[in-house]
C-alpha cells in the first residue's frame, strides 16, 4: 500500500511540474508576442511621430490691404476689415494685434506676416483719413506704404476634413502650456508616458464618488489616442496607449510631445470640419492669433480640452464659464498667477465671437474659382495635405458690398410664391489688372452649391451690342460715332427656309439715330442692320477677339444676343474694353508659398492687345453715354455725376435675363438675374441687373474714366442733326472724338436757326385763311 501511495505521489508532481512547464512556455511565448508587438508599435510610432505628422491644408488668403496716401479707403472701410482681422481696439496700440481709434485717424499696430516677397514685421501705424481718402500714414520710421496681414479666407481641405494651424512651442503664449499640464496632467514633466500615481488618484476619486469623474490618461497617452488609435474603448486600446505612450517617451523629448499635443488635441466641430490644435481654436473662437489671447481666453481653451462639445462657449456659455473658472482657480492654487489676476480674468467675459470666423469668412463661390484654377498646376494631394499658402486678389470690402447689393436688391424685388425664386450673380474684376477681386455665386452668398457665376450659361441680350459697334468703329472710313443709322424695320432670312423681322423693345422705329445714341438707347434694328452691313461672321470674331471662345453660328439672330455666356466670361468680355483693348485672362490667384514660405509659384500678367486703343475709346465713348443719357442712366441716382462710367444693359426674349455690365477707371462689374428654371423675371436689364451693379457701386467708390483721348483720337465740332462738320460758336452743335484724319471738315456756317414762335404764328395765320374761306 505504501508503494501505491508514493506511486500516486510520484504521478502527481509530474502533472505539476507539466503545468508549470506549460505556464513557463506560455510566458515565454506571450513574451516573444509582447515584444514583437512592441517592435511593432515602436515602428509604427517613430515612422509617424518622425515623419509628416499632419495633413495640413492649403490655406487661402484674400489680398493685404495696403495703405498709402492717396488711395481710396474710408475709416469706416479701414475698421470693417480691421474687425474682420481680429484686432483689438485699446487707448494705445502698443502691441500687434491692436487698434487706437479717433475721429479722422486710426493707430494701428500691425501683425507682421510673411508675404512672398518676403517677411514684413509688426509696426505701429498711424493713419490719416480726409473723407474717402488715406491722407498721411506715419509710423515709427519714415513710412511710404504699410501692409495689414492677408485674410484667411478657407482652406482646400482632405477628405477626413481636419483643419489646423501648426504652431511651435516657443509661439504659445504666457499660461497656455503651464495651465495645461495643471489641468491635464499635473506629473506630465515626471512620468514616462504612463502615470501610476494618476491612475491611482483617478481611482480614488472615482470610487469615493461613486461615479467617473476622473481619467487617468497622461497627457502622452492623449495624444497617442487621438494620434495614432481609434475612440473605442476597451481593455486592450487601453493597453496599446500605454504602451506606445511608453514608446514614444523613449524616443522624443517632453517638449515635442507638448508640441504635437498643442496642435493635434480637439477643440470643436465647425459644420462637418473639425477643429484641431489651439492654433486654429484661438481663430475660430476669438478670431485672433494664438499669441494674443489673454489670460481669461487661455483658460477657456485649456478647459474645453475636457470636452469641445460640452465645454462649447457658443452652446453652453454657461457651462463653459463655469469650467473656465475652475482651470483659473487651479492655476491660482498652484502659484501659476496670483489670486488678484485670477479674480480679474473670471470677472471678464467669454470673449467669443458671435459665429466661428472661418464660418464668417465662408466664401463658397470664389473659393470655387480658386480651385479651378489651382488644379492646372497642383493635385489635390499637394492641395489638401502640404500646407500650402495661396495669395489671392480676392477684396473682402468689395466682397461684402456685393453681397450686399444683390441681396438687398432680391429682397426688394420679393419674391413670387408660385414661382421658382429669383436668382442673381455677380463677378467684379480690376479693369486694368484682370484680377478677380469679388465673387457672388447665388442669392445665398454662403452656399457652396451651383455657382452661377462660373456655370449659369444664359443667352446675354443686348450685351453684345458693344461688340457690333466696336466692330463697325474699326472702320473709320465708313462709321464714326455721329453716323446716322436707320432705325427701321428690317426682315432677314435667319436661316433657311425662316425669315426674321426684329424689334425695339418700345415697339417704335425711331429713324435716323446716331451711332452713339443708337447703343445708348439700345435700338434693335438699328443694331441689327450695322451689323449685318459689317458681316455677322466679324461680330463673331470680334466677341472672340474680346476674350470670349465660342462656337456659336453666324446666324443674323446672334446680333441681339442668342448666344449664351457666363457672367465670368461676359466680364472676361468687358474687362477687355474697360482695358483699353488689352486681353488679360481673368484670374484669382497672385502667388503661392510652401508650408516653409519658400516660394513655389507665380502668376503674372498675360497681356495680349487685340484692338487699338483709338477704336476702344469711340466704343469707351459710345458706352458712356449709356450711363449719361441711355438705359443706364439710374447709375448716376447712387453715383455722383462728375464721375465717368461706362455700361451695358442686356435683356433676353421673353424677359427671362436681367444682366447689366460696366465699368469705372478702376472696376468692372458684371451682374446678372434670372430663375433656374429659365422662367420669365419680368424684369429688363435696366429694371433689374442694373440696380444690383447701382447698389454695389453706390458703396465702391468707383474713380472716374479718363477723359483724355489717345493718340489717333481727334476731337470736331459737329451739327448732331446732320452730322457734318460745324463751327463751335453754332447753336446746338457738339464736340465728338474721330479717329485722326476721319474727322468731319468744318463746315461752311452755322444753319439758319428757325424762330419756332414765328413758325407758329405764320400757320396759324394760314389756317385762319383757309377757315374764312371755308365760310
Amino acid at each position: 500500500m505504501a508503494k501505491k501511495r508514493r506511486s500516486r505521489g510520484k504521478v502527481k508532481s509530474t502533472g505539476g511540474h507539466r503545468l508549470w512547464g506549460w505556464l513557463l512556455k506560455l510566458g515565454l511565448v506571450g513574451m516573444v508576442l509582447l515584444g514583437a508587438l512592441a517592435v511593432y508599435l515602436d515602428a509604427v510610432v517613430q515612422e509617424k511621430f518622425s515623419g509628416k505628422r499632419w495633413a495640413v491644408p492649403a490655406k487661402v488668403f484674400a489680398r493685404p490691404l495696403e495703405l498709402y496716401a492717396g488711395r481710396a479707403l474710408t475709416r469706416d472701410d479701414f475698421l470693417t476689415e480691421l474687425r474682420a482681422l481680429g484686432y483689438r481696439q485699446t487707448n494705445a496700440a502698443n502691441g500687434p494685434g491692436q487698434m487706437a481709434v479717433g475721429s479722422n485717424r486710426i493707430d494701428v499696430y500691425t501683425r507682421g506676416f510673411q508675404f512672398f516677397e518676403g517677411t514684413e514685421p509688426a509696426q505701429k501705424v498711424s493713419v490719416h483719413f480726409n473723407g474717402s481718402t488715406i491722407s498721411s500714414i506715419g509710423g515709427n520710421r519714415d513710412l511710404v506704404m504699410a501692409r495689414l496681414e492677408p485674410m484667411m479666407i478657407g482652406g482646400i481641405y482632405p477628405a477626413h476634413n481636419e483643419d489646423r494651424i501648426l504652431i511651435r512651442l516657443d509661439q504659445a503664449p504666457p499660461y497656455l502650456v503651464d495651465s495645461l499640464v495643471a489641468v491635464e496632467d499635473r506629473d506630465f514633466f515626471n512620468h514616462f508616458g504612463v502615470s501610476p500615481k494618476g491612475i491611482a488618484r483617478a481611482m480614488f476619486v472615482n470610487l469615493t464618488s461613486g461615479s467617473l469623474q476622473q481619467g487617468g490618461s497622461t497627457l502622452t497617452q492623449q495624444l497617442v489616442k487621438n494620434f495614432f488609435l481609434s475612440a473605442d474603448r476597451n481593455i486592450v486600446r487601453k493597453g496599446l496607449e500605454a504602451m506606445m505612450a511608453v514608446l514614444l517617451e523613449l524616443h522624443y523629448s517632453k517638449e515635442d510631445i507638448l508640441e504635437a499635443y498643442l496642435n493635434e488635441v480637439f477643440l470643436g466641430q465647425d459644420g462637418n470640419r473639425a477643429v484641431h490644435g489651439f492654433g486654429l481654436a484661438s481663430q475660430y473662437y476669438f478670431a485672433q492669433p494664438l499669441q494674443e489671447l489673454q489670460l481669461h481666453q487661455v483658460a477657456l481653451l485649456v478647459g474645453m480640452v475636457k470636452g469641445a462639445s460640452y465645454y462649447n462657449p457658443r452652446r453652453n456659455p454657461e457651462r463653459a464659464m463655469t469650467r473656465r473658472n475652475l482651470v483659473l482657480d487651479l492655476m491660482a492654487e498652484q502659484g501659476m498667477i496670483s489670486q488678484q489676476q485670477a479674480s480679474d480674468a473670471k470677472g471678464k467675459p467669454l470673449d467669443v465671437t458671435v459665429g466661428g470666423s472661418m464660418a464668417n469668412t465662408s466664401h463658397p463661390a470664389f473659393m470655387d474659382l480658386v480651385k479651378r484654377q489651382l488644379r492646372a498646376d497642383y493635385r489635390d494631394e499637394d492641395l489638401t495635405s502640404e500646407g500650402l499658402r495661396i495669395f489671392t486678389s480676392f477684396d473682402p470690402l468689395l466682397q461684402k458690398k456685393a453681397e450686399d447689393a444683390v441681396q438687398s436688391t432680391l429682397k426688394r424685388f420679393g419674391q413670387t410664391p408660385d414661382r421658382p425664386p429669383l436668382e442673381a450673380a455677380m463677378v467684379v474684376t480690376g479693369a486694368q489688372t484682370g484680377e478677380v477681386l469679388a465673387l457672388v455665386g447665388g442669392s445665398n452668398p454662403r452656399f457652396s452649391g451651383f455657382n452661377r457665376a462660373l456655370d449659369a450659361s444664359r443667352p446675354i441680350g443686348s450685351l453684345i451690342k458693344p461688340a457690333i459697334y466696336l466692330t463697325a468703329l474699326e472702320k473709320p472710313e465708313r462709321y464714326s460715332l455721329i453716323t446716322p443709322i436707320d432705325d427701321e424695320p428690317i426682315t432677314l432670312e435667319a436661316e433657311p427656309g425662316k425669315t426674321w423681322s426684329p424689334q425695339n423693345y418700345d415697339r417704335q422705329s425711331h429713324g435716323q439715330v446716331p451711332l452713339y445714341m443708337a447703343l445708348a438707347k439700345s435700338y434693335n434694328q438699328a443694331a441689327v442692320r450695322v451689323g449685318v452691313d459689317v458681316g455677322v461672321d466679324n461680330v463673331l470674331n470680334t466677341v472672340r477677339r474680346l476674350g470670349v471662345d465660342h462656337d456659336w453660328p453666324a446666324y443674323p439672330a446672334m446680333l441681339l444676343g442668342s448666344g449664351a455666356m457666363t457672367p465670368m466670361q461676359v466680364a472676361d468680355m468687358f474687362q477687355t474694353i474697360a482695358n483699353g483693348g488689352f486681353n488679360t485672362p481673368l484670374r484669382a490667384i497672385r502667388n503661392v508659398l510652401t508650408a516653409e514660405g519658400e516660394p513655389l509659384k507665380r502668376y503674372p500678367f498675360e497681356v495680349r492687345q487685340r484692338f487699338d486703343s483709338a477704336t476702344i475709346y469711340l466704343t469707351q465713348e459710345a458706352m458712356s453715354h449709356v450711363m449719361s443719357e441711355g438705359t443706364g442712366r439710374s447709375a448716376y441716382s447712387h453715383v455722383p455725376a462728375n464721375v465717368r462710367l461706362a455700361g451695358k444693359t442686356g435683356t433676353t426674349n421673353d424677359l427671362r435675363d436681367s444682366w447689366f455690365a460696366g465699368f469705372s477707371d478702376d472696376l468692372v462689374a458684371v451682374s446678372w438675374i434670372g430663375r433656374d428654371d429659365n422662367s420669365q423675371t419680368r424684369l429688363t436689364g435696366a429694371t433689374g441687373a442694373l440696380q444690383v451693379w447701382n447698389a454695389f457701386m453706390g458703396q465702391a467708390h468707383p474713380q472716374s474714366l479718363s477723359a483724355v483721348p489717345p493718340g489717333g483720337v481727334v476731337s470736331a465740332w459737329v451739327d448732331p442733326a446732320t452730322g457734318l462738320g460745324s463751327d463751335p460758336s453754332c447753336e446746338g452743335s457738339v464736340e465728338f472724338p474721330f479717329r485722326a484724319g476721319y474727322e468731319p471738315l468744318p463746315g461752311p456756317g452755322c444753319r439758319p436757326v428757325i424762330d419756332t414762335e414765328v413758325l407758329r404764328d405764320g400757320a396759324n395765320r394760314v389756317l385762319d385763311t383757309i377757315r374764312d374761306w371755308l365760310r
